[in-house]
């Protein structure tokens, strides 16, 4: 069980990785984009309290457009939190600042996993 469980880890792992090779540099999306910061926070559904928190500073030179985060919850199965979207929506608006959610559709065992990204992105550009 537990090498099944490495092999598909390792799968998914080279997924990503290929998904990342395959994706848009972030320089060429955003060409006036000097640096960006990601603070993350993680919880579980409804709780109040973070059970995660960790800042992601990225290397805009040669990172991919491409905001994929992977579940925090040990067990899901299929999940994780790809905030691409809203992640360029604010850097092409030119935001200093913004905030958003993700909640985890993937599975623990026999439910959904149901947790919580919460991301706060600091943004500086070049004249």
């Amino acid at each position: 069980m537990m090498h099944r469980r490495g092999n598909e880890a390792s799968l998914r792992y080279e997924a990503r990785r290929q998904r990342e090779d395959e994706s848009p540099r972030l320089h060429a999306e955003v060409p006036t984009l000097e640096s960006l910061k990601l603070e993350i926070e993680e919880r579980r559904g409804n709780a109040s309290n973070p059970e995660t928190t960790y800042i992601r500073r990225i290397v805009v030179e040669s990172a991919p457009a491409l905001f994929a985060l992977v579940c925090g919850e040990r067990d899901c199965e299929d999940g994780g939190h790809d905030i691409t979207y809203a992640v360029m929506a604010g850097l092409r608006r030119g935001s200093t600042k913004f905030e958003g959610e993700d909640v985890c559709h993937g599975s623990v065992r026999t439910t959904t996993c149901g947790r919580v990204l919460h991301y706060k992105a600091t943004a500086t550009y070049r004249p």
